[in-house]
């Protein structure tokens, strides 16, 4: 005896999986390290981000006085790139994400 079974029948729905992690900013943080002059690190703001000598200046300031300065900004994979740019520069930097 084989007995049959009726499913009940149900909608299909879509699920979309949101990469909530990609939507949080990132930021690139330099710190201060005794190695590279000051003048370096200007040199290196304004070649890898496109500063003017005042922004890269000021952040340069800001990274000798406090210790460290957010420089950019974006996604994970774009502020990977900056850091190890950075990195090839010889300057210490990391990245976080922005709250």
């Amino acid at each position: 005896m084989t007995e049959t079974i009726t499913l009940p029948e149900v909608e299909e729905q879509e699920v979309v999986f949101e990469d909530v992690e990609s939507d949080v900013p990132w930021v690139v943080v330099v710190w201060d390290d005794p190695v590279n002059t000051m003048n370096y690190v200007v040199h290196v703001f304004q070649r890898l981000f496109g500063f003017s000598r005042e922004k890269a200046t000021k952040l340069m300031l800001k990274v000798h006085n406090e210790g460290k300065a957010a420089v950019a900004h974006g996604t994970k994979e774009k502020v990977e790139h900056d850091v190890n740019r950075l990195h090839a520069y010889g300057l210490w930097a990391t990245m976080h994400k922005d709250r």
